[in-house]
C-alpha cells in the first residue's frame, strides 16, 4: 500500500530535473502520473531545456514502477494547450488529485528588449497561474496543489541581485508565488483544498549547472579573462547554506512533495516552506 494509491498527479516541467524526480516518487507511491514539459528550447535561457527524449525517459522510469502516466509536450505559458493536456490525462483517469506547479527556467539572454523577463514571468509566475487554473475545476475535498518556489523569491534584495533581465524576472515571480499561495489557500480552504508553496535553495538541475551561474558565483575567475568550471564554482556554492553543502537534490525536494501530496498533511495549508539549508538564515544575501 502506497501513500497515493488511486491518486492522479499533474506534474508540469516533468521531463527532468525536480519535476521527473516528482513523478517518480509519487509514482513510487502508487499515483499516475499526468505529465507535461514543453520539450523545446526558449531563446533566452542560456542552459538546455528538456527534449522529447527526456519526457519519454520520465514516462519509462515510471511505467517501471508499475503506474500509469500521460505524457504531453505543452507550453505552460498557453492556457488553452495546457488544458488540452490536463484534458487528454482526464480522459484517461477520470479525476485529478495532486498538482505540481514545477515548471520553471531562469533566463539570461535578451535578444531585445527586456525579453528575459517577459519570458521568467510567463513561465514562473503565468505558467504558476495556468496551472492551477486549468485544474481548480477538476479538484474536490482534498486534493492538493503544490507550487514550486525558490529561497531566492523569499531573500530581501535577492530581486536587484540577480543582475539581468532574466535573473530579476525569476527571483520576482518567485516572490509573487510566496504571496499567491498565501492569499489563495484561503480561498480554497472551504473546499478542503490545500496549497502550498516549497522554496529550495540551489538544487541540482540545470537551472543550477550552466556557465552563466558559474560567473555569478565565481566573478573572480571571470575577473581573469574566463569561464569557471563546474568544480570551480561547486567550491562556492555553500556560500548560499548555513549548512555545508553546495546544493540539494531534487529528490530532497520530491520527499516534501508527497508529504504535501499525502493525507500526512491534510490541515496543512497557505504555508511558503523551505528546502534550503539555512539559506534564508543567512540573509542578508551571502
Amino acid at each position: 500500500m502506497g501513500k497515493l494509491d488511486g491518486k492522479v498527479a499533474f506534474i508540469t516541467g516533468a521531463a527532468r530535473g525536480q519535476g521527473r524526480s516528482h513523478a517518480i516518487r509519487l509514482a513510487g507511491e502508487g499515483a499516475d502520473i499526468i505529465a507535461v514539459d514543453i520539450c523545446e528550447q526558449i531563446d533566452s535561457v542560456p542552459y538546455p531545456l528538456a527534449t522529447p527524449e527526456d519526457l519519454a525517459a520520465t514516462v519509462k522510469e515510471v511505467e517501471a514502477l508499475g503506474r500509469q502516466i500521460v505524457a504531453v509536450k505543452a507550453d505552460v505559458r498557453e492556457r488553452p494547450t495546457l488544458q488540452a493536456a490536463l484534458d487528454e490525462g482526464l480522459a484517461r483517469f477520470g479525476h485529478l488529485d495532486i498538482v505540481c506547479a514545477n515548471a520553471g527556467i531562469c533566463p539570461a539572454i535578451d535578444s531585445h528588449l527586456a525579453s528575459g523577463f517577459v519570458d521568467g514571468m510567463d513561465v514562473d509566475f503565468v505558467g504558476v497561474l495556468n496551472t492551477v487554473a486549468v485544474s481548480l475545476p477538476h479538484l474536490g475535498a482534498g486534493a492538493s496543489v503544490i507550487v514550486t518556489g525558490s529561497t531566492a523569491g523569499m531573500m530581501k534584495g535577492t530581486t536587484e541581485a540577480m543582475g539581468n533581465t532574466g535573473g530579476v524576472a525569476y527571483s520576482l515571480a518567485k516572490k509573487m508565488i510566496a504571496n499567491y499561495v498565501e492569499v489563495l489557500a484561503l480561498q480554497l480552504a472551504p473546499a478542503s483544498v490545500r496549497l502550498n508553496a516549497i522554496h529550495p535553495t540551489n538544487t541540482n538541475t540545470h537551472l543550477l549547472h550552466n556557465e552563466v551561474v558559474y560567473k555569478a558565483f565565481r566573478p573572480d575567475i571571470v575577473a581573469e579573462g574566463r569561464a569557471p568550471t563546474r568544480e570551480e564554482a561547486e567550491l562556492a556554492f555553500p556560500v548560499m547554506q548555513a549548512m555545508p553543502i553546495p546544493y540539494v537534490e531534487p529528490d530532497d525536494i520530491s520527499s516534501l512533495v508527497l508529504f504535501l501530496a499525502s493525507d500526512d498533511s491534510r490541515y496543512i495549508t497557505g504555508l511558503n516552506l523551505r528546502v534550503d539549508a539555512g539559506a534564508m538564515l543567512k540573509t542578508p544575501m551571502f
